[in-house]
């Protein structure tokens, strides 16, 4: 018997209309220009399939249409197939124009990100190198051997914990494991892959869920 059971996210969608429809979908390598109104035709092809629901579809092909392989094959000469790989023409240029200007724009962001969790990085660890001096410093001055007359209350160990997924949220103040220690940080947004989050000292960065603590 064949598995109904219902996919969840857009990778799995694409992985799956590219196996139902291999002439039009890939799952690597450049992609095709799709005909427009494929979603029509996608939706009208899968109505009776449980597995997919036309949201998750929609989200899927905007996916599929915004990645870089598929930008890249948006170039001239290129034609739009159908779902069974039939030619609907070819691409205009503006349509060539608009995939190249958004290929640029996403790359762009992705270069900024990347500097911005360089400095961000740079920054924690200037501030790793700062502590470390400190104690260094601390632990070099001579130390009082006179015994003290008033007990000191010792505070708990503070001690931390990974989140739960449905603890990851817009707004929750978060400790970042970073290797030297946890800083202290809030959750500003989040990505599929990534969870971006604002240091005590205002820089940004995005970090693995994994890398957060309670």
């Amino acid at each position: 018997m064949e598995n109904s059971e219902k996919l969840t996210n857009s990778k799995e969608v694409i992985a799956y209309i590219a196996e139902r429809f291999p002439k039009c979908f890939s799952v690597e390598g450049e992609a095709k220009p799709l005909k427009i109104g494929i979603f029509q035709d996608l939706a009208a092809r899968l109505s009776d399939d449980p597995k997919v629901s036309k949201t998750l579809l929609r989200t899927a092909l905007r996916q599929y249409t915004s990645s870089w392989r598929y930008l890249h094959g948006a170039k001239a000469g290129a034609n739009r197939v159908d779902l069974d790989g039939n030619a609907c023409g070819e691409l205009e240029q503006e349509h060539i124009d608009h995939a190249q200007k958004a290929l640029e724009e996403s790359k762009a962001k992705v270069r900024a990100r990347r500097k911005e969790q360089a400095v961000a990085k740079a920054a924690v660890a200037k501030e790793g190198e700062a502590k470390a001096k400190k104690n260094r410093t601390n632990s070099a001055k001579p130390k009082n051997t006179k015994q003290k007359t008033t007990k000191l209350d010792k505070k708990p160990v503070e001690t931390t914990r990974a989140l739960n997924a449905d603890e990851v949220k817009v707004g929750k103040d978060v400790n970042v494991n970073m290797g030297t220690g946890n800083m202290p940080a809030t959750i500003v947004e989040i990505n599929k892959d990534d969870v971006r989050v604002r240091l005590s000292n205002g820089l940004t960065m995005a970090v693995k869920a994994e890398h957060l603590r309670s």
